[in-house]
């Protein structure tokens, strides 16, 4: 039996360039010795897996659930319902979180962006469910919005019970999952680095009691040696072991190695470097902005204007594995020989296909830049006046 899955496999590969299959070639688990029992790599732009072991096997994530809570943060910020600057007031429920803390007081205040810092350095419970009943009004509702961005991120075998992390029963994730709202935050929020890799701080307790220090110092000892590393986030109870989501960039590529259910907290380290030195090592990103396309307006048929130009709103990207050559890669550009009004801005107008070795590897729209009205009778003859005219 053997025999045969070990024959079929070779049939695969070999009929694969003509069956029109993307195969690419990951590392076995003894090539990296993963002793971890769940980890992922995968490339922030692509979003394409290069290394996985049992990465959907639904595990308690500890405090890289604050992974989530912190994307709501940042996107609390882009759409203007809170700001850095903005006064957090801490509640009897924060403060009485326990865990890994600040030791924030009922009633004290502090500034988002002091709270960022405690959850981002210090993982602090405290401030994590502070910032929930701040953005949400509750914790329990924030929780339900962590859940619900979870599925839109395609996270389909993640529950959310808390928003620190905490162990408690049906809270779980995977590797995979933590993998896909880490992407989410560094990609769409790199500002999360200029928090995430600070190795210590201090914030300043204001009370009743008057004013006190206190000392962060980060949990992710990677963010002192890992060349590139941009954070991002560790976590350790007694159920879920030793859990790390470690994201790096150099160039063009970000990375993303999820560790779970390490067994102490130097294996997650290590194993996490272990796969950011793979990634680096053995892929490249092919990347295309489009920046010399020639725009040549597109006749409108029935406008009121004669022609649209057009453009690229996105940057292709693609994944090259160590035997495979980025100048391999080829596009063809497809515009639109006619449109007909109305038109809207962003209505495709034409696709841009990219191929490797005759094979799609991807598209993108061409879409256009404003918005055309049809004509009416009235723009029909200020038309025909101007031809007059002219």
């Amino acid at each position: 039996m053997k025999r045969f899955v070990a024959l079929l496999i070779s049939v695969i590969l070999l009929m694969s360039p003509l069956l029109n299959i993307n195969v690419h070639a990951a590392p076995e688990d003894n090539q990296l010795n993963i002793k971890s029992t769940s980890a992922v790599l995968i490339e922030g732009s692509t979003g394409q897996v290069i290394y996985e072991k049992n990465k959907d096997e639904k595990l308690k994530p500890a405090s890289i659930t604050k992974i989530m809570t912190l994307l709501l943060i940042f996107e609390a910020l882009d759409s203007g319902k809170i700001k850095l600057t903005d006064e957090v007031s801490v509640s009897e429920h924060a403060a009485s979180m326990g865990g890994s803390q600040v030791y924030l007081e009922p009633y004290e205040t502090q500034t988002v962006e002091t709270m960022i810092k405690c959850i981002s350095i210090a993982s602090a419970n405290d401030a994590s469910v502070a910032m929930a009943e701040l953005i949400a009004g509750s914790e329990e509702e924030f929780v339900a919005r962590m859940n619900a961005r979870a599925k839109e991120l395609g996270m389909l075998n993640t529950n959310f019970v808390n928003c620190c992390g905490l162990d408690v029963d049906n809270h779980y994730s995977t590797a995979y999952d933590v993998a896909l709202m880490s992407r989410e935050l560094i990609t769409k929020h790199p500002e999360i680095s200029t928090y995430s890799t600070v190795w210590m701080d201090t914030i300043i307790h204001t009370t009743r009691k008057g004013q006190s220090e206190f000392g962060l110092t980060n949990t992710n000892k990677l963010i002192k040696h890992y060349n590139g590393i941009t954070g991002l986030k560790t976590g350790s109870t007694s159920l879920a072991k030793y859990c790390l989501s470690a994201t790096a960039k150099r160039e063009d590529m970000d990375l993303i190695a999820v560790i779970m259910a390490a067994p102490d907290t130097k294996v997650r380290f290590a194993e996490a470097s272990r796969l950011l030195d793979y990634g680096f090592a053995n892929c490249s990103i092919y990347t295309d902005a489009n920046e010399d396309l020639q725009v040549v307006p597109i006749p409108v048929k029935k406008g009121v204007k004669n022609a649209v130009n057009y453009r690229v709103n996105d940057k292709f990207s693609y994944l090259c594995l160590k035997d495979v050559n980025s100048e391999d890669i080829t596009k063809e550009i497809a515009i639109y020989e006619n449109v007909t009004a109305p038109i809207k801005e962003n209505d495709k107008v034409g696709e841009i296909t990219y191929k490797l070795g005759g094979n799609k590897i991807g598209t993108l729209d061409v879409v256009a830049i404003e918005n055309i009205e049809k004509a009416k009778y009235k723009d029909y003859f200020l038309q025909a006046l101007e031809k007059l005219l002219l």
